[in-house]
């Protein structure tokens, strides 16, 4: 039937996957000429010049330039065409909302930041949304409708049984029964709802520190302490999305924190988050201590600790390092990841020093011993996590050249 997908093993088939692996070696390696697709993808010359005049008249690779400094004629390159299609990811926090567009090639053409300060937000929350992307669109030169697909993180999850953002009490305005429903209204192009440190763990995934592992754990430390649970290479969820909520665990060390959802917060909270970095240096005597919010302050803490080399800077680290390894340790019995990855300001800018702080602090709680690292993605994690999800389903879905 025309219109659907071919038979597997039909010509139809194998030419859509002979067009996809091309598309993909070009996104790799950037602009190629027909004999090196030909040699990536052991296909004959006749049949690569096919593929690329496909590819060309779809309009998903372009022409652009010629190979230089070698001997014989120069050869014309081909690469994927940027304006293909386009993808957007929201990063959205009680603070703000970060938006961004990216073309198909990855390359982010447009951002914007909307401030959303104060408990009770001066504008709805589709406002919100549709006034930040919109502000990344006309960055980007483009308009609303030429934006294939949007994935928006938040804190918290929105719950797939019921449709409403759970775990996320702090942020303004998103608990409305129908927002969902009104956003897809108000939205042209397909929208995805990920949890916030998700995100960062698919970015950590796809450019950082967990390439090519397929079992690991993100903890994050910023506005809250978090983890994302990857299990075969794949996010794991839960049954309401809640997994890796791990703030609410009750830990060793905190009061036991009951109705913790209506808390906000729990005993690994307590212990070991970012808000719990500026009262521990209080207690230890530590002057000079910023003011601002406290994910801001607990991540100049840590990095002047781990830059200080005194007695009391150790203590602040040491004593840091086995409040995070305290909660990790039951993720760790549980999971038994390959790979752990520190992620977020009150994490990573404590670098090297705090890992290996972290590392010798778990080896003693848990019995299996994981490798941590700190994460390779430390500019907008949330954001770009967003916009490598949009695009690899803009990608799977543009690239399929057997529809």
């Amino acid at each position: 039937m025309a219109g659907t997908a071919g038979t597997p093993g039909t010509p139809r088939v194998l030419r859509a996957m002979n067009d996809r692996a091309a598309l993909d070696l070009l996104l790799e390696h950037g602009p190629l000429s027909r004999t090196r697709i030909g040699k990536l993808t052991g296909l004959s010359k006749p049949t690569a010049s096919q593929l690329l005049a496909r590819l060309e008249a779809a309009g998903l690779v372009l022409a652009t330039g010629t190979t230089e400094g070698r001997p014989g004629p120069n050869a014309q390159l081909y690469e994927v065409n940027p304006a293909a299609a386009y993808a957007a990811g929201l990063d959205v926090t009680p603070e703000r909302v970060l938006a961004a567009v990216a073309d198909i090639t990855g390359r982010r053409v447009g951002s914007f930041e909307l401030p959303t300060p104060g408990r009770r937000p001066t504008r709805p929350v589709v406002r919100q949304v549709t006034d930040a992307l919109d502000g990344a669109v006309k960055a980007a030169g483009l308009a609303r409708d030429d934006i294939h697909r949007l994935v928006i993180g938040t804190p918290g999850a929105f719950d797939p049984n019921t449709g409403r953002l759970r775990y996320a009490s702090h942020l303004p305005g998103w608990h409305t029964p129908a927002l969902l429903d009104e956003l897809a209204a108000a939205l042209p192009m397909p929208v995805e709802y990920e949890n916030d440190v998700n995100l960062a763990a698919v970015a950590e995934q796809r450019l950082g520190a967990a390439r090519g592992h397929e079992d690991f754990v993100l903890l994050w430390n910023e506005g809250g302490l978090g983890a994302a649970l990857v299990l075969g290479g794949r996010l794991h969820r839960g049954w309401t999305g809640g997994a890796g909520e791990v703030g609410f665990l009750p830990v060793p060390g905190a009061p036991l924190v009951r109705h913790v959802t209506k808390a906000n917060s729990g005993g690994y909270q307590e212990l070991a988050g970012s808000q719990a970095v500026p009262h521990l240096a209080g207690e230890l005597g530590i002057g000079n201590i910023p003011s601002g919010p406290y994910a801001e302050v607990a991540a100049a803490l840590v990095e002047r600790a781990a830059a200080e080399d005194t007695v009391l800077h150790r203590k602040l680290l040491q004593t840091y390092a086995t409040r995070l390894a305290t909660g990790l340790a039951s993720l760790v019995s549980v999971l038994d990841p390959e790979l752990v990855v520190l992620s977020g300001a009150s994490l990573t800018s404590g670098g090297e020093v705090l890992r290996a702080l972290v590392q010798a602090e778990l080896e003693e709680l848990a019995a299996s011993r994981p490798r941590l690292v700190v994460g390779d993605v430390r500019e907008h994690p949330v954001l770009r996590g967003a916009l490598e999800s949009a695009l690899a389903t803009t990608r799977d879905e543009v690239f399929d050249t057997s529809r």
